[in-house]
């Protein structure tokens, strides 16, 4: 209705398919710890930290595939005393959100009993286990080791697709990988794995969890 209270006539304009680009279909949670995350790496950069690029250019749908939509981890450290099925009870009580968390890590001094375990395995999200002796040490860090990248399922794909692979034609990595834990790796993940030495020079491979 104009001000005059005729009606007015409208014309009815088709939106563009490529503006559908713009639409967010993800979750609210995953965009804000997105944006936070870039804001806290440009912060620290600024301060003078050696933060790379790469790390502050990655876009939201690669922080998405590797965080996932509601990108919320809890990290414990479980002390010196024997991690029993009250101890476990106990830390997840004590979680208050449990409905939106992702991933727990627990690292522990002692071994975990086998009731404790069974909590563990029963408890909704996703518990990863650490010794706290296979932390001292920053496996990734050591000259010898080979840089691994994790592809995302865009570049997964694309791997497959250049190679006309199928994915158990991939070489394999176990879970229980200790560069697989550390990435807290999924089965069906691909890395890349990337030798640099005076032998070999440069040299890529791949494989898949």
């Amino acid at each position: 209705m104009d001000v005059n209270g005729s009606a007015m006539e409208v014309d009815v304009v088709n939106v563009s398919p490529c503006l559908t680009s713009f639409v967010d279909d993800g979750t609210v949670e995953s965009h804000r710890y997105f944006l936070a995350r870039k804001t806290m790496l440009e912060m620290l950069k600024d301060r003078g930290f050696a933060i790379p690029n790469s790390e502050i250019e990655t876009t939201l749908q690669e922080f998405r595939e590797k965080y996932g939509q509601r990108p919320d981890v809890l990290v414990i450290f479980c002390g010196p005393n024997s991690v029993k099925m009250n101890v476990i009870r106990n830390i997840l009580s004590q979680i208050m959100n449990k409905e939106s968390l992702s991933r727990l890590i627990l690292i522990i001094e002692n071994p975990m009993t086998n009731p404790a375990m069974k909590v563990v395995e029963d408890s909704p999200f996703k518990t990863e286990i650490f010794q706290i002796t296979d932390l001292l040490v920053n496996i990734t860090k050591h000259v010898l080791k080979p840089k691994h990248e994790l592809l995302t399922n865009a570049e997964k794909e694309q791997l497959l697709k250049k190679y006309n692979l199928e994915e158990k034609q991939l070489p394999r990595m176990s879970q229980k990988d200790a560069i697989a834990r550390y990435y807290g790796l999924e089965k069906g993940q691909v890395v890349k794995v990337t030798y640099n030495n005076e032998i070999i020079e440069t040299h890529a491979t791949y494989r898949c969890v």
